[in-house]
């Protein structure tokens, strides 16, 4: 089959189209013929080189095809199945695992992260990763899905909690995760609040479900939230920005409110005043780890 692989780290340069041999799936397993594969911002992290990533490697985390081929032990698909992949590589096996904690799994990783994803043509894949695709999705659509929205649920609902009437500020409306925290957090009849660099993207954002927008370049996000609420503040934080905007997020928290993050896009370097955790012990709120794990 035809694949992208890297051989080093480096720019767009060390992209490789080529030849390599196709996967021959297990019995436990389906081979999907990839149609799409989306874009995501791993990929350019790992490109660059994470630790971990074995060479020569596949990138591609977001994954929509056909069920080419299906194991002699799976059951409930067809061949020819239009499918995403739910992107997680985990044992199966251990405790973490039977107990429903994959992502506690010490094997556990993304497809395109620590094993090959799907800029491929075929990929094998367990069949617990094959989700059937709705009519409603084409193949471009149902591929932007998979880890923007895994994240985002792990985030909100996993890791925050999130409950009907709480109220959460959704950085980035724009982005992939923030896409998918908006509509997340709208199921679950919460208020959004949202954030961008642009009317353009605050309009997005509104359409997706948020109730507030908030330009981070004309506006102070923490000030802006404030006013929102009547001074109290937001239950639920979804931060995946980093340096730029952890103070403003700790400082839009109420009381006890929670923090889930999954990024560190403008930088990992992080502070913020611990004065405020230990001088103020009803204010200390939740920071959580919200990607995958």
């Amino acid at each position: 089959m035809k694949a992208v692989r890297l051989h080093e780290f480096g720019g767009p340069d060390v992209l490789r189209y080529e030849e390599v041999p196709d996967p021959r799936p297990r019995k436990d397993q389906v081979l999907v013929r990839v149609r799409a594969c989306s874009l995501n911002h791993l990929d350019i992290w790992v490109r660059k080189g994470l630790p971990g990533v074995n060479l020569p490697h596949i990138l591609g985390s977001d994954i929509a095809g056909e069920i080419a081929e299906i194991g002699e032990y799976v059951t409930g698909f067809q061949t020819g199945q239009r499918v995403l992949l739910a992107p997680m590589h985990f044992c199966g096996r251990c405790a973490k695992c039977v107990a429903g904690l994959q992502n506690q799994c010490r094997e556990f990783t993304v497809l395109g992260n620590g094993v090959d994803g799907g800029n491929c043509e075929l990929i094998a894949v367990p069949a617990v990763n094959v989700i059937p695709i709705p009519d409603s999705l084409d193949f471009n659509q149902a591929a932007s899905v998979p880890l923007v929205f895994l994240t985002a649920w792990h985030m909100l609902v996993g890791r925050a909690g999130i409950r009907p009437g709480q109220t959460v500020l959704v950085l980035g409306a724009g982005s992939g995760v923030g896409i998918a925290a908006i509509q997340i957090a709208r199921m679950f009849h919460a208020r959004v609040i949202t954030t961008a660099g642009d009317e353009k993207k605050l309009e997005k954002g509104r359409a997706l479900g948020a109730d507030y927008g908030i330009d981070h370049y004309k506006q102070k996000i923490s000030q802006e939230v404030r006013k929102i609420t009547n001074k109290e503040g937001v239950d639920i934080v979804v931060e995946h920005v980093g340096a730029a905007t952890w103070e403003e997020s700790m400082k839009s928290l109420k009381p006890g409110g929670t923090i889930v993050t999954c990024g560190a896009t403008t930088g990992p370097n992080a502070a913020f005043d611990l004065r405020f955790l230990f001088f103020a012990p009803a204010q200390f709120p939740r920071i959580l780890h919200g990607h995958n794990g």
